[in-house]
């Protein structure tokens, strides 16, 4: 390792216990603080929750899209200041504007301070407010997961109604703003090959100038059970937003199938939005009975639920990398996943059965092959811890990522 390195983490949102962001956050800052560097995280609401250590710096936004009442109208004495009222007025458009006023208050507290800092590391939210700290000399780097550009198009095709998608096209303006930023930053990483051709695509930075890091779990944390047996006609899935990006609806009528020949229940770790399609698609298909929605869940409660399971389901349209995948193979639990993004890198050929985006008999046939052959399940589990142990751990993340910030600093003469 070079110099003992001072590193501001951003997240613009960190839920601590579902959706990528809050967990990057926390294993990044943890693990780059046990190799021996200083590291403070900037963090909008939901805060992260961050291990000891860790210092953390609260950017308050107003919180317009706080459970359990998003969308919600501030009382006058919220407003402090011109940001308050851009990211109202902008909710108030149908648009999201937490990247973009994340960044400028971002921007706001750290000039002040930025001599105390080697780099700024900002996470996915690529707002205009980074740009400020590039022109006065801060190097400024960042992590995109994959391009929300994709989610854009995956919810616009699934749009049902010109309204929707007009709704849609609005509420996704950001992405614009996301393109202009990405290629004037000192460095991007992502965490997959898939990710980086991507990125080329919708933020035109060229693969070639994006480091790939993968994320991953900690193996002490995310194991298989110990001396208990699995869940029998036990599914569970992991999506951090009923979109259909995450292809949701598509599991349900493969649950719905699959409940015409076999009992089968399938938990989600995650929240049906009020009307989405899957709250639609549990109606319509009788699945209220056979489906259980956990919302976000602790890590350890997660880890008991992946241990339980008899397979867990990846049915995503797209995903840029897929930490859940990651986390059910470190529990040696076996995988049912797409062939969507960067799907087919992160699990290989051994640790999962894998089917065509969106083929719903496909997904079945899985499925039901994996639940009723428990020495496939045994195959496919202990092969997924392998490849967990051998290629996604958070401290490998970390020492990848403090080796990148080295490369970045002496580009910019700041040699480590």
């Amino acid at each position: 390792m070079g110099r003992r390195l001072r590193i501001a983490l951003l997240s613009y949102r960190s839920k601590p216990h579902s959706g990528g962001q809050g967990v990057y956050v926390r294993a990044l800052s943890r693990e780059l603080a046990a190799l021996g560097h200083d590291v403070e995280v900037f963090s909008g609401q939901p805060y992260p929750e961050l291990d000891d250590g860790v210092p953390l710096t609260r950017l308050p936004s107003l919180d317009l899209y706080r459970e359990p009442d998003p969308f919600r109208t501030p009382r006058p004495s919220e407003f402090r200041d011109g940001i308050d009222v851009l990211e109202w007025a902008a909710m108030c458009t149908a648009g999201f504007p937490e990247p973009l006023t994340f960044s400028l208050r971002a921007a706001r507290a750290l000039l002040p301070r930025a001599h105390e800092f080697d780099v700024v590391h900002d996470n996915q939210s690529l707002g205009y407010g980074l740009l400020r700290l590039v022109r006065a000399g801060v190097p400024t780097v960042a992590t995109v997961h994959h391009p929300v550009a994709i989610d854009r198009q995956l919810e616009l095709a699934a749009a049902p109604t010109l309204r929707r998608r007009l709704t849609l096209t609005r509420w996704y303006g950001f992405t614009a703003m996301q393109a202009r930023v990405a290629p004037r930053l000192d460095a991007v990483t992502t965490v997959s090959e898939s990710s980086r051709r991507d990125i080329g695509t919708h933020l035109r930075v060229p693969a070639a100038g994006v480091e790939v890091v993968p994320v991953g779990i900690d193996p002490e944390v995310f194991t298989p059970p110990a001396g208990r047996a699995r869940e029998s006609d036990s599914v569970v899935v992991t999506t951090s937003a009923d979109v259909a990006l995450k292809g949701l609806v598509h599991l349900l009528e493969a649950v719905a199938k699959l409940r015409t020949e076999r009992p089968v229940r399938l938990t989600v770790v995650g929240t049906a939005r009020p009307g989405g399609p899957a709250e639609a698609a549990l109606d319509r298909l009788g699945l209220r009975d056979a489906v259980r929605f956990t919302g976000p869940l602790p890590e350890a409660d997660l880890v008991r639920l992946l241990q339980s399971a008899t397979v867990a389901a990846i049915p995503s349209l797209y995903e840029g990398f897929s930490l859940p995948a990651v986390e059910a193979m470190a529990c040696g639990t076996p995988l049912v996943t797409t062939d969507a993004g960067a799907l087919p890198e992160v699990v290989g050929t051994h640790a999962g059965l894998r089917v065509r985006a969106g083929d719903v008999d496909e997904l079945t046939a899985a499925l039901r092959l994996v639940l009723e052959n428990p020495s496939l399940q045994e195959q496919l589990g202990r092969a997924g811890r392998r490849r967990v142990l051998a290629s996604y751990t958070w401290r490998s993340t970390a020492e990848r990522t403090a080796d990148w910030y080295g490369r970045v600093l002496e580009a910019k003469g700041r040699p480590c």
